[in-house]
C-alpha cells in the first residue's frame, strides 16, 4: 500500500474533490491508500477498506486527461464508502448501478469544465466491457448526447 499523496499530486487543490470533502480534503487524501496492480483494467475501490486499486499498465498507457477523470470518478466512490454506502449493489446492471451514477455525473462536471465536448465525453464513459448500449444507457443517465 502506498500513500495517494505521493503519487496524485496537487489533488488536494482540484475544486472538483474539495467539493467532495471540503474542510476534510487534505486529511482525507493523506490518509489514502492505493494499491497498485499489474493486472489489466482502470482504477476501483476496495468494498473492504476503501482504498483505492490501480493498474498500472492503465497508468503507463492511458490517456492523461482520462487518468485525471478517473481519479475524480474513484474519489467519489472513496466518499459514498466514507458514508457507509455499499458501492456495488448487484441488484443493478453497472450503467444504472446509483454509486456509478453519481459518480460519472461528477466526473462528467469536471470534463465539461476542462471544455471536453459530449463527443469527447461520451468516448470516455467506453469501458471495454461495455456494449453499446450500455454505454448509451450511462451517458443518457449523465445527460451527455450522443
Amino acid at each position: 500500500m502506498e500513500r495517494f499523496t505521493d503519487y496524485f499530486k496537487g489533488f488536494e487543490r482540484v475544486d472538483a474533490v474539495r467539493e467532495l470533502f471540503g474542510a476534510q480534503t487534505e486529511e482525507v487524501l493523506d490518509n489514502l491508500k492505493i494499491e497498485f496492480g499489474s493486472r489489466r483494467g482502470y482504477m476501483g475501490v476496495s468494498d473492504d477498506d476503501g482504498h483505492l486499486f490501480v493498474s498500472v499498465p492503465y497508468l503507463k498507457e492511458g490517456d492523461e486527461r482520462d487518468i485525471y477523470l478517473d481519479v475524480i470518478h474513484e474519489l467519489v466512490h472513496v466518499k459514498q464508502f466514507r458514508n457507509g454506502i455499499h458501492l456495488r449493489d448487484n441488484r443493478y446492471r453497472y450503467t444504472n448501478r446509483p454509486t456509478e451514477i453519481e459518480a460519472y455525473t461528477h466526473a462528467v462536471k469536471e470534463a465539461r469544465r476542462l471544455s471536453m465536448s459530449d463527443k469527447e465525453i461520451y468516448e470516455y464513459l467506453w469501458m471495454d466491457n461495455m456494449s453499446e448500449d450500455d454505454v448509451k444507457a450511462l451517458a443518457d443517465a449523465v445527460n451527455v448526447r450522443y
